[in-house]
């Protein structure tokens, strides 16, 4: 992990195209900016964390489904599932 020290108002560039500026430091809180492509996604690590478990939480739902359905010889029809 790279660690640097900024001040209120100095910035760091990453891979030229996204910028992080400290805003404002009260106690121990930083407040930063972001600028950065409109394409990119930023979240808060306990979002992402929570999406990621929500994702293989689901993933593992419809792998329990999908065995499920052929013990029973239920076994779905991929050329219909297009959705």
């Amino acid at each position: 992990m790279l660690y640097l020290t900024r001040k209120i108002g100095e910035s760091v560039i990453i891979n030229e195209n996204i910028e992080v500026t400290v805003i404002d430091i009260r106690g121990k809180s930083i407040k930063l900016g972001f600028t950065f492509p409109t394409d990119a996604t930023v979240l808060r690590r306990e979002i992402f964390e929570r999406i990621q478990a929500e994702n293989r939480a689901a993933a593992a739902g419809s792998e329990t489904l999908a065995q499920a359905m052929k013990s029973r010889g239920q076994v779905p029809d991929k050329s219909k599932a297009s959705g």
